[in-house]
């Protein structure tokens, strides 16, 4: 049975203190900012981490995909929490695993220690769903919209900002320096959060699904261990078919577990409503569009001229000339918001996907210059800014205040998942369809082709699901 407003629980009063409304926008999307540049934090050196890390390239991936994985189990999980003791609890909880997991990367040579770090780092990823919950639960009415637009589009804006920034530190210093500074950004956003954001006042009691959370975890895992692993493993080995049936299992056996649950990890009943259910199949499709651009872009840009269509830039005029796609979905989002209020989240999330797509296909096409690479980039941004600040006021507007954290958490599971699966299919492709060049082996042009192929085809997908989505009032029961 489903937790309805009439169960919430106000903070006692003595500890409510109301920000000014723009002080906690900018603070908490500072913070979501900063947990998303761990998403893309080592992608300026994923080139060299075999050779860093004393690993075959495959094994190698898993340091990007650990944290996608970790940030996808753990925004419901981080959702629920934050509904059940305190968003900003929660919040506060979330950059302690990052500031963690960056110590231990910082401090580590070698796979086992650098994936288990950045599995702590991707914990962090739940401060965005939080801070979402957070800002319906403390902003006025008429500033909740543009505000949720923002916190949503730092998801990506974070992505495309860490790039620069990490390729100027990796260039500069000892790769660990990326890790140490990601440690001290934890601290500072951690302060900020304990200064200026209140406790919620909206609880809602209830047990931790500690079933819940393994079996999701469990399911997560070995689907993208075997996407990871398939090309190594051959398709149709009996490993990675049992990894896949193991998948298939584990989310039926999650599921009907869940919904046996008096206090579930995921609402399935209030999942499965068609505008919440096709918001967050469209979420996943979007979130895998999006990384194909953090992953693919760069590297092309990056890649010697002796493969006949890289451009030889050193890693921080590559993460310069990404910049702008950040500062693209930034401004995009209360774009996103005010047509959103005029035409309805449904019409932009429709179109940014179609941006999206317009901007993998002139990637095809155009990939003679770095100024039409960089162009096709501030396209997908584009479509990625109104896509992503459309996703909050489709998933609010259908749920009751008491879910809000949970349904956030949700919604950016469902975009984690796009990205773990896209970073796992992403890396195959650029892994398995390349070149000798010199001692190494690097991607072909049709591997890169491949990637944008497959990256237009998730935007398609995220506007036919989009298509389905059914515009009404929200149900609060």
């Amino acid at each position: 049975m489903s937790v309805t407003d009439a169960d919430v629980s106000p903070a006692p009063p003595e500890i409510r203190r109301r920000p000014a409304p723009a002080v906690l926008i900018a603070v908490l999307s500072t913070v979501g900012i900063v947990v998303s540049l761990m998403q893309t934090l080592v992608i300026p050196i994923i080139p060299t981490l075999p050779t860093l890390l004393n690993t075959s390239a495959s094994n190698a991936s898993w340091v990007v995909t650990a944290t996608l994985l970790a940030g996808a189990v753990s925004t419901p999980i981080a959702g629920r929490l934050g509904d059940m003791f305190g968003k900003r609890l929660i919040l506060v909880s979330n950059l302690g695993f990052m500031i963690v997991g960056s110590v231990i990367c910082a401090m580590a040579n070698s796979l086992l220690p650098e994936v288990v770090g950045r599995s702590l780092q991707g914990i962090a990823v739940g401060a965005i769903p939080l801070g979402i919950s957070i800002m319906r639960d403390e902003l006025p009415p008429e500033k909740v919209g543009g505000a949720m637009a923002v916190m949503s589009a730092t998801l990506g804006v974070g992505g495309a900002v860490g790039l620069p920034f990490a390729a100027l530190i990796a260039q500069n210093a000892d790769w660990h320096m990326l890790f140490w500074t990601a440690a001290g950004m934890g601290v500072l956003c951690a302060v900020l959060v304990f200064v200026f954001v209140p406790e919620s006042p909206v609880r809602t009691p209830s047990r931790f699904d500690f079933g819940g959370a393994i079996g999701l975890s469990i399911a997560l895992l070995t689907l993208l261990i075997g996407i990871t692993k398939g090309a190594d493993w051959g398709w149709g080995s009996g490993s990675i078919l049992a990894l896949f049936g193991l998948s298939l299992v584990s989310f039926l056996g999650w599921g009907a577990y869940e919904l046996h649950q008096g206090a579930p990890l995921v609402d399935l009943r209030v999942s499965a409503r068609p505008r919440v259910l096709f918001t967050n199949m469209a979420s996943i499709a979007v979130g895998f569009a999006l990384y194909g651009m953090s992953l693919t872009f760069p590297q092309l840009l990056m890649a010697p001229e002796a493969t006949g269509y890289g451009f030889g830039l050193s890693m921080v005029v590559a993460g310069l000339a990404m910049a702008p796609t950040g500062l693209v979905m930034m401004l995009l989002s209360p774009v996103s918001a005010r047509l959103s209020a005029k035409k309805g989240p449904k019409f932009t999330l429709a179109l940014g996907s179609a941006v999206i797509a317009v901007g993998y296909l002139c990637a095809v096409v155009m990939m003679d210059t770095v100024w039409q690479i960089v162009l096709s980039a501030v396209i997908v941004a584009g479509g990625v800014g109104l896509a992503y600040a459309a996703m909050p006021a489709l998933i609010m507007g259908a749920v009751p205040l008491s879910e809000t954290g949970a349904a956030n958490g949700l919604n950016s599971l469902m975009r984690s998942i796009g990205t773990s699966t896209s970073a796992a299919v992403m890396g195959v492709v650029l892994a398995h369809m390349t070149m000798q060049l010199g001692p190494h082996m690097v991607p072909t042009r049709s591997a890169f082709h491949t990637a944008f192929f497959i990256s237009m085809a998730g935007a398609i997908a995220a506007i036919a699901l989009t298509v389905f989505i059914p515009m009404g009032k929200k149900k609060v029961g």
